[in-house]
């Protein structure tokens, strides 16, 4: 055969792989398509004092433009600076410890000899993940409810007068913390785990070969290998700080106005602002929300790529 023919034949070959690629790859495609770009169309409303009066076309393209005042009414509201900092400060705590304690457990199962015991360990620490933030929201009246929660049973019988935990800012925080850290803490735990299975074991028979002990194969061979990981779950966290989790914010607290001031995130708001029909300023906080995001993961991963360019995501 010449080498003519063979090349015809060898970009036949791959054209057909080619198509073949293609149509596996069109489902996911078409899906983008419809919810992640073509509902881009509707960041119009951002910019248009939205009235609902007929189809959602004929409001979109009726409705007057009100240039930029969706966008002060966000950033001008006396409660802008509550529902920013509750937002950034809990997404940073999160960050951080979502992070350290995944890590911590993932390095110690790791090292647990007895692979049954470790493996009921990720379950019982990967169930919560599953759970929704209702069911949640149900354990924790049950634990917090003024008239029959536990935790008042509890103080009652020994003698100390019941506490009306939605009436009480000052916990509120802690509760969340705890609860996002909970639920969220064996899904990381996980993704470090398996970090950990696919390190070769040949490095730490060298470290015990040469004396050295468990804290200085971590810190030299474990943690060195998990670096990447690490950075690109830090990226990822870092371009959702301006997002909260709806569920926790809103579910869990019961949407009590009492607890308004450490409850209240810009999702929430964006929740609320809908409920109230004003679906233009909605739609300018969620687009600061991506606008911000944005920025943020790619000033985050523009840091990393300074400081160790390995590591960066692109």
């Amino acid at each position: 055969m010449s080498t003519k023919a063979k090349g015809r034949r060898l970009r036949t070959q791959w054209r057909k792989q080619d198509a073949e690629l293609t149509l596996l790859a069109l489902p996911t495609t078409i899906w983008y398509i419809l919810f992640c770009f073509l509902p881009m169309f509707g960041i119009i409303i951002a910019f248009k004092n939205f009235k609902i009066s007929g189809g959602f076309l004929s409001n979109v393209v009726n409705s007057p433009w009100s240039g930029f005042k969706n966008f002060e009414f966000l950033f001008k509201s006396n409660d802008a600076w509550i529902i920013i900092r509750n937002t950034l400060g809990y997404n940073i705590i999160f960050i951080i410890l979502h992070i350290v304690i995944p890590v911590a457990l993932a390095l110690m199962i790791g090292m647990l000899h007895n692979r049954r015991a470790g493996k009921v360990y990720q379950t019982m620490m990967f169930l919560p993940y599953f759970l929704s933030w209702v069911v949640v929201s149900a354990v924790g009246w049950a634990f917090l409810s003024f008239d029959k929660g536990i935790v008042n049973q509890m103080l009652v019988n020994m003698g100390s007068e019941p506490v009306n935990w939605y009436m009480e800012p000052k916990y509120w925080p802690y509760f969340l913390i705890f609860m996002n850290v909970w639920k969220g803490l064996g899904y990381g735990m996980v993704v470090y785990l398996a970090t950990i299975t696919g390190i070769d074991k040949t490095y730490y028979e060298a470290a015990v070969i040469d004396g050295a002990s468990i804290w200085q194969q971590t810190r030299f061979i474990t943690l060195p290998l998990m670096k990447l990981v690490i950075v690109m779950m830090f990226i990822l966290a870092v371009g959702r700080i301006f997002y909260t989790d709806f569920g926790l914010f809103f579910q869990v607290p019961r949407d009590a106005n009492s607890l308004f001031n450490v409850t209240t995130t810009i999702d929430v708001l964006v929740y609320k602002q809908l409920k109230t029909a004003t679906v233009g300023m909605a739609s300018a906080a969620a687009f600061v929300q991506s606008v911000l995001g944005c920025i943020t993961i790619l000033t985050a991963n523009w840091i990393v790529r300074r400081l160790d360019p390995d590591s960066a995501m692109m």
